[in-house]
């Protein structure tokens, strides 16, 4: 039997949707309304039960690094899709064939909010995804130098 190491990851919500204040109300929270075809496959090809997440504010006035979560679920289907009230319905989608993917994530804890002024700031942080011009996924791949870099400031 192979161990697969721990990967890491940067996943963005909107607070006002779903913060970390929702995931460590609920213990844990369905990435759901993912659609964007990259997004879906890290979620669907790479994401296993035990990564761990960097839990980042978006589309908020501070913007920033919130908490830690980790991966409790393999990718199974995303049922907003199916759901025509549903902002994420996808008309394209059907049970037979879902377009889009989830998994759950578990409360780990709450950090201090690492802006994005403070995570620029850090030469470790040069190359890290989420800060390149134009990058607008909501999951992103997080290096373990990266992560560790992180880890020390939180």
């Amino acid at each position: 039997m192979s161990t697969r190491p721990v990967h890491y990851w940067l996943m963005k919500s909107e607070p006002d949707e779903a913060g970390i204040d929702h995931l460590a109300r609920d213990g844990k929270l369905g990435w759901f309304g993912v659609r964007n075809y990259q997004a879906r496959n890290f979620m669907r090809d790479q994401m296993q039960v035990g990564d761990v997440v960097l839990f980042y504010h978006s589309s908020c006035p501070e913007p920033g690094i919130a908490g830690i979560a980790e991966v409790c679920t393999g990718a199974y289907p995303d049922p907003t899709q199916f759901e025509p009230d549903s902002k994420y319905f996808d008309p394209k989608s059907s049970s037979e064939n879902p377009r889009w993917m989830q998994v759950d994530v578990k409360f780990v804890k709450k950090t201090r909010l690492m802006g994005l002024p403070e995570m620029r700031a850090m030469p470790e942080l040069a190359e890290m995804q989420v800060l390149q011009r134009g990058n607008r996924l909501s999951i992103t791949p997080v290096s373990r130098a990266e992560w560790d870099a992180i880890s020390k400031k939180l």
